[in-house]
């Protein structure tokens, strides 16, 4: 009963910062052109890097869903040293990680962590300029993962906001946020009270651990909150937290090989390091130069709860983002493109049965902005009918008479790779 009791109280604690997070996150999407992120960012130069990652940072899209974007800025005319700043800022955190960062871990962390998010992005944006040396024969293909807003009058807009922030985000982030909820749980109940505590003699020592640990792992900005919190009540450092804050949702394997494809060798070099050393540096102020008092009111807050006491308000919330979480993981293609997906049943489509079909197996999918953008993709080329992406699977399945090498151009530029590549 004590995990049930630790699992029912961090929701609570962030259920109504998340529902508030996720609703801005729609409005960006319903009310912020796709243009705007693109034509502040072609330039080389700091102004550029800056604006990166300041666009990046209230974007509530994880690694997995901000790497097809970055690299679309790029093909679109954006600098090498502004896609490398987007690509670090984004993941680290977004308005909805935010919230719930307020909610659990305090207003330090929650004012640390896009701070030090615009800090590494722009350092490491400026490297990359640095170093860069433009290539002639690189081409801007036309690719597009920004989700394009929903047309209308203003209520329209505002369904579709809503749709984007409480549909969604949730079928994007439910998973992980789930999973983290749970693991955070299970530490809270299940590992010994103290036993990091031998970490917090020697905190760079456990934040070259956390690295270690955090790098191959995928987590997002929102599930490692609760991951972060459950760790700090068994001892380790505020410091070593925030490294796996910062490092967690922002470095895995998948990210580090499609920056050094995309973006080459020396931008997957600094994109790398400079999260990891970011991460280390700013963590070390924390427990070296911060008061210890910043960091120790939530944990005092969340070890007094055993059978938690919820407020009416807190406790509405979470059964709606209970509600919301149920819904995302019953609803089935959730992104549904009627002019480009397959119908479910062939036979249904004449036209369908008069063109080939072919299926590719796409890797590197992780979300369903991920299948969205490569079905909006795909369904812009010459003789396609209609295209299904199968995130579980990664089956790409097109139907019509397009040309196999565009499409797998397509794909490679949107930063995923095919079954032949």
């Amino acid at each position: 009963m004590e995990f049930l009791y630790s699992l029912i109280n961090m929701l609570a604690e962030m259920a109504p910062y998340l529902l508030l997070g996720f609703l801005v996150a729609g409005l960006l999407y319903a009310f912020v052109p796709a243009s705007f992120y693109r034509k502040h960012l072609a330039l080389p130069g700091p102004v550029s890097v800056l604006k990166a990652a300041l666009i990046g940072i209230p974007l509530p899209l994880c690694s997995c869903g901000v790497l097809p974007t970055a690299v679309s800025l790029r093909r679109n005319g954006a600098s090498r040293g502004a896609a490398t700043s987007f690509l670090i800022a984004t993941p680290q955190t977004g308005v909805d990680s935010i919230a719930a960062t307020y909610s659990l871990l305090g207003p330090a962390f929650a004012i640390i962590r896009p701070v030090a998010a615009l800090v590494t992005a722009f350092i490491g944006g400026m490297l990359v300029d640095r170093t860069d040396r433009p290539e002639p024969s690189e081409q801007n293909r036309e690719v597009d993962t920004i989700d394009a807003a929903p047309a209308g009058n203003f209520g329209q807009r505002l369904l579709g906001a809503l749709r984007y922030g409480f549909v969604d985000m949730v079928q994007n982030i439910g998973k992980w946020l789930m999973i983290g909820l749970v693991v955070a749980a299970a530490i809270t109940v299940f590992v010994p009270d103290g036993f990091f505590t031998f970490f917090a003699q020697y905190p760079l020592l456990s934040m070259i651990a956390v690295v270690i640990i955090a790098v191959p792992m995928y987590v997002c900005s929102t599930g490692s909150i609760p991951i972060a919190l459950s760790l700090m009540l068994k001892g380790l450092t505020p410091g070593a937290a925030f490294v796996l804050l910062m490092a967690g949702p922002a470095a895995n394997f998948a990210s580090i090989i499609i920056v050094r494809k995309s973006l080459g060798k020396k931008a997957a070099a600094i994109y790398l390091s400079t999260i990891i050393l970011g991460a280390i540096a700013i963590g070390a102020c924390i427990d070296y130069l911060m008061p210890t008092s910043w960091f120790t009111v939530p944990l005092s807050h969340a070890a007094a709860c055993c059978l938690p006491e919820i407020g009416i308000f807190p406790a509405i919330c979470s059964m709606l983002l209970i509600g919301l979480l149920v819904n995302a993981f019953l609803r089935r293609n959730p992104h549904k493109h009627h002019h480009h997906n397959l119908e479910e049943n062939p036979e249904n489509n004449p036209q369908a049965m008069n063109n080939s079909t072919l299926t590719i197996e796409v890797k590197g999918m992780s979300c369903n902005h991920c299948t969205a953008m490569v079905e909006k993709n795909i369904g812009k080329l010459q003789g396609v009918e209609s295209v299904k992406a199968d995130l579980p699977t990664g089956k790409v399945t097109i139907v019509g008479t397009p040309d196999p090498a565009a499409v797998r151009h397509t794909i490679e530029d949107l930063g995923f790779t095919t079954d032949n590549a």
